[in-house]
């Protein structure tokens, strides 16, 4: 004889127990008639789920003329902004520099390091496509200067050093070993010719960390650390002799050559000048 609720009432009741797929409104009742209530539902927020009921931030990301306003959770790492710029600008975070009053730490939050809403994020880096881009011509022009310098005429050959290479190889000139390395002996390498076809001997004053240069008519000593380069070529006809030139400025001008050095010794000049030291 108990009193059937209304159709109001029974409708008031229904938010308790919907699961959203509609039924019968004893849905929401235990089949004894008892009341049942599902669940709470956890809110959706179309901004994506990982950042409902979290503080966000809106930050502008700008990289290379590009402006990106993003919402970001306050509480996420500078690792985490990382990969929202990955997903942005297709740049790998192991690629950015993220620079936020500095180079942004990946470790802590933004709240960590006070960023605020409207905050400006530079970003600093290429992708791997424009990386590629850059090399490939690079890599070719540098195949094509090593063409050229293969086409080159040897040094030998050439005019200016024909005329000293003419007069044949001294009579005095220091014995040669080829096929050897040697250290550089304790007496000066002499008997060998300057470009202007005159005598000259090498000192290496490794104390004092000179080379001594000495004509017959003065001897100019070079601190080591002056002689930017030391280039060699052996002497066509006479393999284990070379010519060699000391780079002493940074036109071909400059270039302080000898001729007639015994192939034993080329490789310690060079160690030595160049304060490799690997030779006494």
């Amino acid at each position: 004889g108990a009193e059937e609720p209304s159709m109001e009432a029974e409708a008031q009741e229904l938010p308790l127990g919907c699961g959203g797929g509609g039924g019968s409104p004893a849905a929401g009742r235990s089949p004894e008639g008892e009341e049942r209530r599902e669940p709470p539902q956890a809110s959706v927020s179309n901004g994506g789920d990982e950042d409902s009921g979290r503080e966000l931030v809106e930050l502008k990301v700008i990289w290379n003329k590009n402006k990106y306003d993003v919402k970001f959770c306050l509480d996420s790492t500078g690792a985490e902004l990382k990969q929202k710029i990955h997903s942005l600008t297709g740049l790998p975070p192991a690629m950015q520099k993220v620079m936020f009053k500095g180079l942004l730490p990946e470790e802590k939050t933004l709240r960590e390091i006070k960023v605020t809403n409207g905050a400006k994020i530079m970003v600093v880096g290429s992708t791997i496509n424009d990386v590629l881009a850059v090399n490939t011509p690079k890599e070719a022009a540098q195949q094509e200067v090593k063409a050229e310098e293969n086409k080159k005429e040897p040094l030998c050959r050439q005019k200016q050093h024909r005329k000293v290479l003419d007069k044949g190889k001294p009579d005095d000139v220091m014995p040669s070993v080829k096929g050897v390395q040697e250290r550089l002996p304790t007496v000066p390498l002499s008997g060998m010719y300057n470009k202007s076809g005159g005598k000259v001997r090498l000192t290496f004053k490794l104390e004092q960390d000179q080379l001594w240069i000495g004509t017959k008519e003065r001897t100019e000593k070079l601190p080591m650390g002056s002689i930017k380069n030391v280039v060699s070529e052996p002497i066509e006809g006479h393999e284990d002799y070379h010519m060699m030139a000391f780079q002493l400025g940074p036109t071909e001008a400059s270039y302080y050559w000898v001729y007639w050095v015994p192939t034993q010794y080329v490789d310690a000049i060079k160690d030595t000048v160049l304060g490799k030291w690997q030779y006494f």
